[in-house]
């Protein structure tokens, strides 16, 4: 059952104090391009095992165009991949699992509660619930718009074979 409450208190923690930008997120985090879906980290917290970020939306984001037409909104796959850069940025840094590269393990118990439009910040929250190194981390995560819930659930990573996974360039 999902928690009502926050799992971050909005009080804890100031989007204008960012902790790792878009260059810092990129040590950590492969995505590039279109598939980067975070603007900021604004809280890293080792000792509870929570993580807040966000990601910035515009009328340039990939989505826009074609969802939907004359009603744009984050498709929901979407917030839940942010909400996974998120995991994989905090899993990575604090070295959670023993990985170079956390994968979608899966999600679960998924809801959707509003809608996120261009212009919008997405504030995701997270929280580590148990993790078994070189094998699987499960968190608990939230989205917010202005404070009201969009985006919650659980949500896998994996550690990912990274040498597997490298383009041949020869």
């Amino acid at each position: 059952m999902p928690r009502k409450e926050p799992i971050v208190p909005f009080d804890s923690y100031d989007l204008a104090n960012i902790v790792a930008d878009q260059e810092e997120i990129r040590r950590f985090n492969p995505q590039r391009y279109e598939m980067e879906q975070l603007t900021a980290i604004v809280l890293e917290d080792d000792q509870r095992y929570a993580c807040v970020g966000y990601k910035d939306t515009s009328m340039d984001d990939f989505w826009v165009r074609g969802h939907m037409p004359g009603m744009p909104l984050m498709p929901g796959i979407v917030m839940c991949e942010a909400a996974a850069q998120v995991a994989s940025y905090f899993a990575l840094k604090y070295d959670l699992l023993g990985a170079e590269v956390v994968g979608f393990g899966g999600l679960d118990n998924v809801r959707f509660r509003g809608a996120v439009r261009p212009g919008d910040r997405l504030v995701l929250q997270l929280a580590r619930l148990k993790a078994r190194r070189s094998a699987i981390i499960v968190c608990e995560f939230q989205g917010y718009v202005d404070q009201t819930r969009v985006v919650e659930g659980e949500i896998r990573g994996i550690p990912l074979p990274l040498s597997s996974l490298r383009e041949e360039t020869s």
